[in-house]
């Protein structure tokens, strides 16, 4: 009865099994072996020496330029205070003049006087003695005068970041 054409499902599945090509397995990483040992290394972990000194010295560079911001950045700082301590001593000193007339005998004077708190500390040297004093010119009408002081400097040695010496300020 014409059934020659029709032929059974398991045949049908093998002829287009038989059609596919086969599937290729994963490629497997080759194993590599060490000279003096039996043991086959399957994988590579950890890093190499070269990488290692590459990082540390990646960061010990950094480390060093960190440093040096962190010491300009002090003397930024004390130079800030100095030039502050100037003008509030100098700007005192004007107000004595200006009050009295005639110049303090001393830093001192401006504290007894109540022109000052205190004497600021020098953020140099880390005393208050160590201010350099510029005594006024002598008055003409009264040579017998204590002349006073005219103006305040700072007694550190060293130059700032600018170039220009602590003592000049």
């Amino acid at each position: 009865m014409g059934t020659d054409h029709l032929t059974d499902d398991s045949s049908v599945a093998r002829a287009i099994a038989s059609s596919r090509p086969e599937a290729e397995p994963y490629p497997v990483a080759p194993q590599f072996t060490t000279r003096n040992s039996q043991f086959p290394r399957l994988s590579q972990h950890g890093f190499t020496l070269i990488e290692l000194l590459v990082v540390i010295s990646l960061i010990s560079i950094l480390a060093a330029m960190a440093v040096v911001q962190y010491r300009n950045s002090i003397q930024r700082t004390q130079e800030a205070v100095l030039k502050s301590n100037l003008v509030r001593m100098r700007d005192a000193i004007d107000q004595y003049y200006a009050d009295k007339g005639k110049y303090p005998a001393s830093l001192d004077a401006l504290v007894s006087e109540q022109y000052l708190r205190r004497i600021p500390d020098d953020p140099f040297t880390k005393t208050s003695d160590s201010w350099q004093t510029v005594p006024a010119e002598p008055d003409p009408g009264n040579p017998s005068a204590e002349p006073g002081i005219y103006d305040v400097k700072s007694g550190a040695q060293g130059q700032a970041l600018d170039g220009t010496n602590f003592a000049d300020w």
